[in-house]
């Protein structure tokens, strides 16, 4: 796409959803570092998305996570959300964080505790059903520790009673995404451990299942971007979770660790049309270390830098030096556009949304922080558990 108006007109279309969780104190399993000025409730978290959306322009949706984010009412919330120039995403399901879970969730072994678990996914779907929501958003930290632990075909058995009783409770305009990880918590055997099963769980359910891919739950070396190719090729991507790794986990911004493993993502999601699909691109960060929200406003001008790059190759000399056989034209036409300084280009499209165009710089300025330390004093600040 070369023609610059409706590269800015894409730009300005997108919309990178944030997560409640990553405003409030989370880290790595080690240690989680607190910061004066944190939200104490869900309602405080969508007062700080609504400073990010206001000053990038293109974060108009938050993500809930439950029950860290429960509320009495979650039509209210969706209210307060509206007031504010946001709307409610996708609602993320935990299972992972109860005791109960030491053996799996879903795919226990204790038919109780399956049921126990069952039970919290479709009441997400209720609050989905409260919200707006269009997303259910499912990861689970199933799996085993050793050899002979469990049966792993029957495992995926339980998976798929699951799954299937949660697709059957989605409504006409729901779906249901698939998230996976290769390993972590479980070390031997991780249920859902790749895209490729979680391809398979959602091809045998049916079109509102789709795969969830997070660009941090990947093997080192792994190509991301064939992944996201060929989901989108089948008409299974339906999100991604944004963030960036360096030797493994996930949780720090994305497009840190790598900018050009994020470009040629972005690429190839310009190129099968992802932009128009109904993908959604979700960050799911934790921010232990850097001040939570200039950490999101950076990583939200990370993913809009590596797609205005992305929509600056000139697909036709890349696709006749392709035809003709010319690696190094090839590859040069997409260095070129990475190579690309879209910085102004992007400070234009915010103008052009009559928002400024240095986020970073306006936050800084505008108050926000200093607000937020001296009003959220007393209470609980929210984190994993809350």
């Amino acid at each position: 796409m070369s023609d610059l108006s409706a590269v800015k007109a894409a730009l300005k279309t997108q919309a990178v959803e944030t997560p409640s969780w990553a405003y409030g104190n989370s880290g790595t399993r080690f240690k989680v570092f607190t910061q004066p000025g944190v939200p104490r409730t869900p309602q405080e978290k969508l007062d700080d998305a609504a400073q990010v959306h206001a000053f990038t322009g293109v974060a108009p949706t938050v993500a809930l996570h439950i029950p860290w984010d429960k509320v009495d009412d979650y039509a209210a919330l969706a209210k307060y959300a509206e007031e504010r120039g946001l709307k409610l995403g996708a609602i993320n399901s935990n299972v992972f964080q109860d005791d109960d879970y030491k053996l799996g969730s879903v795919t226990n072994p204790d038919p109780e505790i399956r049921g126990k678990a069952l039970a919290h996914l479709l009441e997400c779907v209720d609050i989905m059903d409260a919200t707006g929501s269009r997303d259910l958003k499912l990861w689970f930290s199933d799996g085993t520790n050793y050899p002979g632990q469990d049966d792993i075909a029957a495992r995926q058995e339980r998976l798929a009673e699951a799954l299937q009783a949660v697709y059957e409770r989605l409504g006409d305009d729901q779906r249901m995404l698939l998230e996976y990880k290769f390993f972590e918590p479980a070390f031997y055997t991780t249920d859902v451990p790749d895209w490729g099963t979680a391809y398979a769980h959602c091809l045998k359910l049916g079109p509102k299942a789709q795969v969830c891919v997070d660009t941090g739950h990947h093997a080192p070396g792994t190509n991301i971007e064939f992944i996201v190719a060929l989901l989108l090729r089948e008409g299974r991507l339906g999100a991604f979770d944004f963030n960036s790794r360096f030797y493994a986990d996930d949780d720090l911004m994305v497009g840190a660790a790598d900018p050009f493993q994020l470009f040629r993502i972005m690429y190839e999601v310009v190129r099968g049309g992802g932009l128009d699909s109904g993908v959604a691109f979700m960050l799911d960060q934790c921010h232990n270390i850097e001040p939570k929200i200039p950490a999101i406003i950076r990583s939200v001008m990370n993913v809009q830098e590596a797609t205005a790059k992305a929509l600056l190759v000139d697909r036709d000399a890349l696709a006749a030096a392709q035809a003709s056989g010319d690696v190094l034209g090839a590859n040069a036409v997409l260095m070129d556009a990475y190579n690309t300084d879209v910085r102004p280009l992007l400070a234009e499209v915010r103008e052009e949304l009559e928002i400024d165009p240095d986020p970073m710089a306006a936050y800084r300025v505008s108050g926000w922080a200093e607000k937020i330390v001296a009003e959220r004093v007393g209470g609980t600040q929210a984190g994993w558990g809350a």
